[in-house]
């Protein structure tokens, strides 16, 4: 942040010397991230990539859910052998469904992950090429507190970035 106000001062103080027009721009990347088209297109890769895995852990619960019933409705009846089976089985399929669900977890983050990083490589991709193809002599993105609508050019990175997904 320091280093961003240091370079935009330096950059005003060069401009007023040289008497050149400086022309800035601002990024709003939340909101570039937000609507990309790479973005819903990521989603629904990891959507089909998980969904499998997700209906078998919906799976698991349902049937750890059934043995619950099942020992709550007939321990009475139940001889001490079986039901002390039951409960084992039970803690046992809780157990797996929980490692189930944290290795579900961790691999959908990771690849959430990537596919996040992919994206921001993309939508740096066209904020550089938006910049190279008008002219821009700074382009502000994280950190600004306020930005006239003059000077934001977000709707424009989301055009160049439709256009890069083609």
């Amino acid at each position: 942040m320091k280093n961003r106000i240091s370079l935009f001062l330096m950059l005003m103080l060069v401009a007023g010397a040289s008497q050149a027009e400086l022309k800035i721009g601002f990024v709003n990347v939340a909101k570039v991230l937000e609507k990309a088209p790479q973005a819903a297109k990521a989603k629904s890769r990891l959507e089909t990539e998980f969904k499998p895995r997700d209906t078998a852990l919906v799976s698991q619960q349902k049937e750890i859910k059934t043995l619950e019933d099942r020992l709550t409705r007939d321990a009475a009846v139940m001889g001490e052998e079986e039901r002390r089976r039951l409960e084992k089985d039970i803690v046992d399929k809780k157990r797996d469904a929980m490692r189930a669900q944290q290795e579900f977890s961790e691999d959908f983050n990771m690849r959430r992950n990537e596919e996040l990083g992919n994206l921001q490589k993309r939508i740096v991709e066209a904020v550089r090429a938006l910049a190279k193809e008008e002219s821009f002599d700074l382009l502000l993105t994280d950190g600004v507190i306020y930005a006239n609508d003059e000077i934001d050019v977000t709707a424009r990175v989301q055009q160049k970035l439709e256009t890069l997904s083609q």
